[in-house]
C-alpha cells in the first residue's frame, strides 16, 4: 500500500539526524524525574548560562535517564573526534567547571563515569551511522559505555534511545528508526499478518503474569462488537518501581507506535493510556508526543492514507494499587470504584463499556515496534525457550549500584546483582533478592544461579511482575520484610472481596505478634493455611498473590520465624524488644560515626579507641548500624 503523509518525513528525519549528532560539540543533561529530583534543572540552566556568557558554539539539550539513576544528574558530552564523555553527580559549580575544561578541548577526569584521560586522543570515534536514502531508516549507534560494569552485560533495546535522544522532539525518534514499524505494518502487513509476527516473537505481557501477548491480541481481534479499544497500563504502583516511568519520559513515542500498531492489528478505534497522576512528567511528555504524532498525520482519521482511524487519550489515574488489574483499571476509565470483577468474560470478549478491550503493559507497548520492525526472528534471538527478548528491572535496595537495567531473559540473579551491580556495599553479605513487587517472592542467596525468566521464577515460588527487584543484605529481617509487603497489599487491598480484605488483614497481625514477641507455636503454620486458602478464593491477582512474600520467607528462612517466635530474638537486630546492639571492640577503629549518627546519645567512647553502647539508653533505630563503615556493630 502507498502511504502518504501530511508533513514530509524525509525533512523531519534529516532535521532528526543533525539534532541527534549535530557537527557542533553538543552537551545533554538527562532531564527525567530521577535527574531533576538530583538537581538537573539547576545543572542545565547552569550549562546554558555558561555557554551563552562565554559565547561558545556548543549546543544544549535534554534527554532521559540513561538507567544509572544512582550516578545523577549526569552529563554527556559529544564532541566529533572524542569518544562519549559521561559526568556522574554534576552540581552547578562543577557544571560550570566541565564548559570551562571544554572550551580548552580539555575534560575534568575526576568527574567522569569511567577512566578517560585528560586530553582525549582525537581519534575517529565513529559514534552514529546512518544513511539517507530513503524513508523510514533507521539510526545505527555503536555500543557505549563498555568500559563501565554497569552497562556492560546490559542489551538495551526499549532503553536503547533513552538518554541518547530529546524526547520533546519527534524528528529524533524518526531518525532514530521511530515508526519505521508503522510503515511497515499499515504498508505492507495485514491486521493478520501483523498478530502473526507477534504471536512468532514469543512476546509475553511485561506487567504481571506474563501471558502470551500475541494470542491475547489473536482474542481480542476474534471478539465481536464494535468500537473496540487498546489501553496502556501505565499504573505503575509497586514500591521502588519505575520502569514505565522512565520508558515514558525517555521515550513516549515509543510506546504510540506500539499502541497504533496494535490498534491496527486489533481493529480498535481508539486507545487510553491509563497513567498515574504521580507522573507528571510522563503525563507532559506524553501530551506534547499525542500533538506530535496527530501533526504528522500518524494519528486521527485515515492514517498516512491507508484508510486506517484510530486516536489516543490519556485518562489519569488517583493512584490505587488494584488498578493495575485489568477489570479494576477498567472501571476506574468508566468513573466507578477501581475495583475488580470475576473472569470470565475477559476484558478481550468484554472490557471498556462493554466492548472487545486489549490492555498491555508500558513495556509490552514499548516492544510491538521493535519486533515489526526487526522481525520475530530478530526479537527471539535472545532470551530463553519459554521468554523471549530482553526484560528491564529496576533494581534497589543494598546494591552499590542502583538504577534501571535491561537484560536477555535468563541472566542470573547472581549476574544482575554482582556483575551489573557491583554487589552488596561493605563487607556485609548477600542474603535475599525479592522479585515481582509487592506480589512477588523473596529469593535467598543460595538460589543466585537462577536464571530469571517467567517459570524460573515461578518454580522457587516468586514471579517476574513488572520488573520490580530488590536487594537485601543480611541485616534485613525476612520477617520484617514479609510484614512490610503485606503491609502495603492489606492497604491497597480494594475491599471487595474477604479473602483479601479480611485474610490479609488477619495475617498481618501474625506478623505484628511475631515482630513484636508475642509470636506462639502454631503461628508459622496458621500463616500457611491462610495463604493458601487467600490464593484459591481471591478474586483478583492482587489477593491471589498477596502471600507470596509470606510463603517465600518462610520456605527459606524458617529458621527466622523460629528464632522469633521460640527464642523472641531477631537475629537481624530489626524488630524492636527482641534484640541488643552492641559493638565488637575487635573490629571498631573508633572512627565515630556510630556516635555521630545516634539520635538518642547512647553511644559514648573516644576517637580512635573502641566505642560502647549504652543499652538503657538505646532506642533500638539501627542508624548506628547503618553508619558503621567495620560492620562492628553486633546484634545478640
Amino acid at each position: 500500500m502507498h502511504l502518504t503523509a501530511k508533513k514530509d518525513f524525509s525533512e523531519a528525519k534529516e532535521k532528526g539526524l543533525k539534532s541527534i549528532y549535530p557537527p557542533e560539540t553538543k552537551v545533554t543533561i538527562g532531564m527525567a524525574t530521577c535527574g531533576r529530583a538530583s538537581g538537573a534543572d539547576e545543572v542545565i540552566e547552569a550549562i546554558r548560562n555558561e555557554v551563552s556568557s562565554r559565547g561558545l558554539n556548543i549546543i544544549v539539550t535534554p534527554t532521559g535517564c540513561m538507567g544509572i539513576c544512582q550516578k545523577e544528574p549526569l552529563v554527556n558530552i559529544l564532541k566529533f573526534g572524542w569518544p562519549k564523555i559521561v559526568y556522574q553527580q554534576i552540581d552547578t559549580q562543577k557544571a560550570r567547571e566541565i564548559i570551562s575544561a571544554l572550551a580548552e578541548g580539555k575534560i575534568i577526569p575526576k568527574y567522569t563515569l569511567c577512566k578517560i584521560e585528560e586530553e582525549p586522543n582525537l581519534i575517529e570515534n565513529i559514534t552514529y551511522k546512518y544513511k539517507l536514502n530513503g524513508l523510514p531508516q533507521e539510526l545505527e549507534k555503536v555500543q557505549f559505555y563498555q568500559d563501565i560494569p554497569f552497562f556492560r552485560k546490559q542489551h538495551k533495546r526499549v532503553l536503547q534511545n533513552c538518554g541518547i535522544i530529546d524526547p520533546d522532539k519527534i524528528e529524533e525518534y524518526f531518525a532514530s528508526g521511530g515508526y519505521l514499524g508503522l510503515f511497515k505494518a499499515l504498508g505492507e502487513l495485514s491486521p493478520d499478518k501483523v498478530i502473526d509476527e507477534v504471536v512468532r516473537s514469543g512476546i509475553r505481557g511485561r506487567g504481571g503474569a506474563g501471558f502470551p501477548t500475541g494470542r491475547k491480541w489473536s482474542f481480542a481481534r476474534e471478539a465481536k462488537g464494535d468500537p473496540k479499544y487498546v489501553i496502556c497500563n501505565a499504573d505503575e504502583g509497586d514500591p521502588g518501581a519505575y520502569m514505565d516511568r522512565s520508558i515514558l519520559e525517555g521515550n513516549p513515542h515509543l510506546v504510540i507506535e506500539g499502541m497504533i500498531i496494535g490498534a491496527y492489528a486489533i481493529g480498535a478505534q481508539h486507545g487510553i493510556i491509563y497513567v498515574r497522576a504521580e507522573y507528571p512528567l510522563a503525563i507532559e511528555k506524553l501530551i506534547l508526543a499525542l500533538s506530535q504524532a496527530c501533526e504528522f498525520g500518524l494519528l486521527g482519521n485515515n492514517i498516512l492514507g491507508s484508510g486506517f482511524d484510530f486516536d489516543i487519550s490519556i485518562e489519569r489515574g488517583s493512584g490505587a494499587f488494584v488498578c493495575g488489574e485489568e477489570t479494576a483499571l477498567i472501571a476506574s476509565i468508566e468513573g466507578t470504584t477501581g475495583e475488580p470483577r470475576p473472569r470470565p468474560p475477559f476484558p478481550a470478549q468484554m472490557g471498556l463499556w462493554g466492548k472487545p478491550t486489549n490492555i498491555n503493559n508500558v513495556k509490552t507497548w514499548a516492544n510491538i515496534p521493535l519486533i515489526i520492525s526487526r522481525g520475530a526472528d530478530w526479537f527471539s534471538e535472545i532470551g530463553t525457550e519459554k521468554s523471549k527478548g530482553t526484560m528491564i528491572f529496576s533494581m534497589v535496595g543494598n546494591v552499590k549500584t542502583t538504577g534501571l537495567i535491561e537484560v536477555p531473559m535468563g541472566m542470573t540473579l547472581n549476574e544482575l546483582v554482582f556483575d551489573i551491580g557491583g554487589g552488596v556495599p561493605g563487607k556485609r553479605k548477600l542474603k535475599a533478592v525479592q522479585t515481582g513487587g509487592p506480589s512477588g517472592g523473596c529469593i535467598p542467596n543460595s538460589l543466585m544461579d537462577l536464571p530469571v525468566d517467567y517459570d524460573k521464577l515461578a518454580e522457587v515460588g516468586s514471579i517476574m511482575g513488572s520488573g520490580g527487584m530488590v536487594v537485601m543484605d543480611e541485616t534485613a529481617c525476612m520477617v520484617n520484610v514479609a510484614k512490610y509487603f503485606l503491609a502495603f497489599t492489606k492497604d491497597e487491598s480494594c475491599g471487595k472481596c474477604t479473602p483479601c480484605r479480611e485474610g490479609t488483614k488477619r495475617m498481618f497481625e501474625v506478623l505484628m505478634d511475631i515482630t513484636e514477641g508475642r509470636g506462639k507455636e502454631g503461628d508459622i503454620e496458621l500463616l500457611e493455611d491462610m495463604s493458601k486458602i487467600i490464593i484459591d478464593s481471591a478474586l483478583c491477582a492482587l489477593g491471589g498473590t498477596a502471600p507470596n512474600p509470606v510463603l517465600t520467607t518462610i520456605r527459606y528462612f524458617r529458621e527466622e520465624y523460629e528464632e522469633h517466635i521460640k527464642n523472641k530474638r531477631c537475629p537481624a537486630g530489626v524488630c524492636k524488644g527482641l534484640f541488643e546492639y552492641w559493638i565488637n571492640p575487635d573490629e571498631c577503629n573508633g572512627c565515630g560515626l556510630c556516635l555521630k549518627n545516634c539520635p538518642a546519645n547512647a553511644v559514648t567512647g573516644d576517637k580512635k579507641r573502641p566505642h560502647k553502647i549504652v543499652y538503657t539508653e538505646c532506642i533500638h533505630c539501627g542508624l548506628c548500624r547503618e553508619a558503621c563503615p567495620a560492620n562492628a556493630i553486633m546484634v545478640k
